[in-house]
């Protein structure tokens, strides 16, 4: 087979930089929406947020990385430029055979031996991952192990540096398919060639990441939690017009068919376990023991749960964005999603990680210019219902888009939703049996928490905002 030369591939990792990215880690490597698993902040004086287990994103705290944190955000001309030139580089790769499968089964990791580790070495040095002077021995050592954590950060794969299932699927994936997907994934991008704002946020439902920008520079990145494939995240473009702290949560209708009706049936303390109050049309409460849990009747009534970043399914804060899917986004309980590779479980609503750094940014300069930090976790200790006003509404696009460059890295993630045409999907091992729905089919709210026990934490559009 031909290789094309290390210049016309993604830039490779040096045997020096191999040791420094092991030593990194590849800690707060999620500025694309990497689900790399953070360590837990510490706590704190008293803030509520200290008792959660938030996840850390501490994108500046090692310089080692070998993908670094990135500043250009993904609905620019630089992004979709560097792309072209992703596509051009891949295209050569096409020509010039490909590359080579990687024979899934043993599990390939520091220290294991044989063939399969040969093929591994040859399928990352044709894409820039690991240097062609690396050679093709047999042993699988710590620089194949930095090159795999590379390749898994490119691919949206916590950077274990172990080659199991996820990572052996995404290597044999066909250069063929992977040329076509960014080829897609360009002409999506193009569609955001306008003025989006000098002050906008981005949600990208394939990465299930967030990102705030201003004046085309990222702000601040944040890891998502999306909708799950038969309740998906609709691609839309809204503005964020106002923030809920301590809301409350009133389950949509649809749920209560889903979702709530079967767990009382199979838990008839859930509604109380998880401060669920229901409501008739009068305004009288009334017991989940009046109920009959075996019928439709719970329909007919309205089930509200209490403010509470403990339990409450929309956690401390939800940040409202006008549109006609009824969706919106907003902080969660049930932290360790964070953490996962795989955050596509909501329905239809963005769950958003270190979401007082995101509403701190979108309060920026409303009202009286109180809104930091220190108030926001003020009101949010209070345990209060407290409305603020965005006064000058920020842009918000949730985006669907599973390929991409940023400068010289190429980046792919799962067509979650299979979008890009192929069938089955780049990688669609993880939920190929669920049934999938069109965009905005469900306008749900977010999940209910697990029954049995409260929750704890642990196609391209126009773009018309002037």
């Amino acid at each position: 087979m031909k290789r094309t030369s290390q210049s016309m591939l993604d830039t490779p990792v040096s045997r020096r930089s191999f040791t420094k990215s092991l030593a990194a880690g590849l800690t707060g490597a999620f500025a694309t929406g990497f689900g790399v698993r953070a360590a837990l902040a510490a706590p704190g004086d008293g803030n509520p947020f200290s008792a959660q287990a938030e996840w850390a994103q501490n994108y500046d705290s090692d310089a080692k990385l070998s993908i670094p944190r990135s500043t250009t955000p993904l609905l620019s001309p630089q992004t979709w430029s560097a792309t072209e030139q992703a596509i051009q580089r891949y295209r050569q790769l096409a020509a010039n055979g490909g590359w080579n499968t990687v024979p899934a089964g043993q599990t390939l990791k520091v220290g294991v031996r044989g063939n399969g580790v040969v093929a591994l070495r040859r399928r990352l040095i044709v894409t820039g991952d690991l240097t062609e002077q690396a050679g093709g021995s047999q042993v699988f050592d710590s620089y194949v192990e930095a090159a795999v954590r590379r390749f898994q950060v490119r691919h949206g794969i916590t950077p274990t540096g172990v080659v199991s299932k996820e990572t052996f699927t995404a290597l044999n994936v066909p250069v063929s398919e992977r040329v076509r997907q960014l080829e897609i994934n360009l002409v999506r991008l193009k569609s955001f060639s306008g003025n989006l704002g000098d002050r906008h946020v981005t949600m990208n439902i394939p990465a299930a990441a967030v990102e705030t920008v201003e004046n085309g520079q990222i702000v601040t990145h944040h890891i998502a939690g999306v909708g799950k494939i038969d309740r998906q995240s609709p691609v839309m473009q809204a503005r964020a017009l106002d923030i809920n702290f301590n809301p409350f949560w009133t389950v949509p209708a649809s749920i209560i068919r889903k979702d709530l009706i079967p767990k009382m049936q199979k838990d008839p303390n859930y509604l109380t376990d998880n401060k669920i109050r229901i409501i008739t049309k009068t305004g009288q409460e009334i017991q989940p023991s009046q109920v009959n849990w075996n019928s439709m009747e719970a329909t007919n009534y309205m089930f509200r749960q209490d403010p509470g970043g403990d339990v409450n399914s929309l956690g401390f804060v939800r940040i409202n964005i006008a549109n006609p899917h009824g969706v919106y986004m907003h902080d969660t309980p049930s932290k360790g999603i964070f953490g996962d590779d795989y955050r596509f479980v909501s329905s239809g609503c963005v769950r958003v990680q270190n979401v007082r750094d995101f509403v701190a940014w979108l309060l920026k300069g409303s009202g009286d210019g109180s809104w930091n930090r220190d108030k926001i976790d003020e009101v949010i200790r209070s345990g209060q219902r407290v409305d603020a006003k965005i006064t000058s509404p920020v842009n918000v696009y949730w985006v669907y888009v599973s390929a991409w460059a940023d400068n010289d890295i190429v980046h792919f993630r799962e067509d979650i939703y299979r979008r890009d045409g192929f069938p089955g999907g780049a990688v669609a091992a993880n939920n190929s049996a669920q049934p999938i729905q069109p965009v905005g089919a469900s306008p749900d709210d977010d999940m209910l928490p697990p029954a049995g026990r409260p929750s704890r934490p642990p196609a391209p559009v126009g773009n018309n905002f002037r």
